[in-house]
């Protein structure tokens, strides 16, 4: 008898629909899997045979050969093993075919019969959803991370029989509700706990507001680290949308808590400096998400930007550009988004004290070996540069009360809501998205500021690049004031934190 199942699998972060068939017939008894297989699906036999033995299923002896297509796609994991069983038990008649019929499975098997959780599932079951599949029946684990995905009809079970007695009608399972979407609200560190660095934090909400990579140049102690790990504090809060968007980066990763299926908060992503290039891009036999990916809609701070593998600075530069990565691989190609705001911290030298002359003792070849890990290519894609200096004894014990992240977000989404409605007709969100070919159309600078513009490209020597970073940084700064035109004031305020580009010749100079 012949049998069907649809199941899924991951390309990326993205779903593919598997069919798993089943064909049991007279001959030798053997057990066949086919369908360009990964070493550990074709262990699925064991698995299946055994779990379907101490779930009191017995199967006679007959030439079973099982299928997974399409054959040109690879199939990994141990989330087939759910849908082999059932193919199984529906080809030996204990199951009515009709009952599996548009009805997606996936899931792993223990030996005893339990089904066990697997990774990856939101994106399988948002690929089931846009192929017009609306019933699931997945892992007890995996039931409220599927839930999440409106329109769909899940079911968790717990064991093999569970899923035979529902399908056969004998003891149906309810369907998991769908979770109420609701932010959550988490005690963040405070940039009221940040004394002084006025400059500092209005860079920083400059950056914030139209999602500007952002690096922090200082000595060791001077507020770069805290005030990085304060910007998700005044960031705005997730959508629906974009919580799907980076909950499914975060499932195929693993990465997922079984008792909250949907990431409400902005990633904020730390890697240490030790960090591979592989696990910084993303990559892997197969491709998996990097540290870039996993800070989907949210931040990647990278503190000691210059003890980082030289290429692996470098590779950020596409990432930078494109808000996605295409990792290309001999069974195909892997696309994983990326659109993250880069924040950056550096020392200034070695010992971190220049120009201090009385701590720092570094010679000017140390300190250009140094800098000159930065590429300028690298250096062109950061919109803002911030030299930090050391707080004053005065303002570090200071008793006045310092602005607190409430306040400070209030003016961010202000800004950010001005830049939604103005760019809204062109499908992007933020400044910093702003494609060259419509820099003018949307900031409109007038005659004056276009001289400006001009003036500043040549004597500066800009990139193309540069300049128009430049002039979406001006925009932003214009909105934070609420001013329909971008000014030469504004464009001269943004220059100000493009003029690190000449650090060469010494930072802060």
């Amino acid at each position: 008898m012949y049998s069907k199942i649809l199941s899924g699998t991951l390309h990326g972060v993205e779903g593919r629909m598997i069919v798993v068939e089943a064909d049991v017939s007279e001959g030798l008894p053997v057990f066949n899997m086919v369908g360009f297989l990964a070493s550990e699906v074709r262990e699925a036999s064991e698995r299946v045979r055994t779990a379907l033995k101490n779930a009191g299923f017995i199967l006679p002896p007959k030439k079973v050969t099982v299928n997974l297509s399409p054959a040109d796609v690879r199939k990994e994991g141990s989330i087939f093993d759910l849908p082999i069983s059932i193919a199984l038990l529906t080809a030996y008649g204990y199951i009515p075919p009709e009952a599996t019929k548009e009805v997606l499975l996936a899931g792993e098997l223990s030996l005893s019969g339990q089904v066990l959780g697997v990774r990856g599932i939101l994106p399988i079951v948002d690929y089931a959803r846009k192929q017009n599949i609306h019933r699931m029946i997945l892992p007890y684990d995996n039931r409220i991370e599927a839930a999440m995905i409106p329109g769909m009809e899940i079911y968790g079970a717990g064991s093999l029989g569970q899923v035979v007695e529902h399908l056969t009608g004998v003891s149906p399972m309810e369907p998991e509700r769908q979770p109420a979407y609701f932010e959550e609200s988490e005690q963040l560190p405070d940039f009221s706990e940040l004394k002084g660095q006025r400059a500092l934090k209005w860079a920083t909400e400059i950056a914030v507001s139209g999602m500007h990579n952002l690096m922090y140049i200082g000595p060791p102690g001077s507020g770069k680290s805290m005030a990085a790990r304060r910007i998700p504090s005044i960031m705005p809060s997730l959508s629906y949308e974009e919580s799907i968007e980076i909950t499914k980066i975060y499932s195929v990763s693993g990465m997922l808590s079984p008792s909250d299926g949907l990431l409400r908060k902005r990633p904020f992503r730390t890697p240490h400096h030790s960090v591979t290039a592989q696990a910084l891009i993303g990559g892997g036999t197969i491709p998996k998400p990097g540290e870039i990916s996993l800070a989907h809609h949210g931040v990647l701070f990278l503190d000691e930007f210059l003890e980082f593998q030289k290429n692996t600075i470098e590779m950020l530069r596409q990432p930078l550009e494109d808000g996605e990565i295409t990792i290309s691989r001999l069974n195909g190609s892997y696309t994983f988004p990326c659109a993250f705001m880069l924040v950056a911290a550096m020392n200034p030298c070695p010992c971190g004290y220049y120009p201090d002359p009385v701590r720092c003792h570094c010679t000017k070849p140390q300190i250009d070996r140094y800098l000159y890990k930065l590429s300028e290519p690298v250096l062109d894609r950061i919109d803002m540069t911030v030299s930090v200096k050391r707080i004053p004894y005065e303002e570090l014990y200071g008793k006045e009360s310092e602005e607190t992240s409430a306040a400070i977000r209030e003016r961010v989404l202000c800004a950010q809501q001005i830049q939604e409605q103005r760019l809204a007709p062109y499908g992007i969100r933020f400044n910093s998205e702003i494609p060259a070919s419509l820099l003018d159309d949307i900031c409109k600078p007038g005659k004056k500021e276009q001289e400006l513009r001009k003036e500043i490209f040549e004597r500066f020597s800009m990139s193309a690049r540069g300049i128009a970073r430049l002039l979406k940084v001006a925009r932003t700064i214009a909105d934070l004031e609420e001013a329909d035109q971008v000014n030469c004031d504004h464009i001269w305020e943004a220059l100000t934190y493009r003029m690190n580009d000449s650090y060469r010749g010494g930072v802060g100079e």
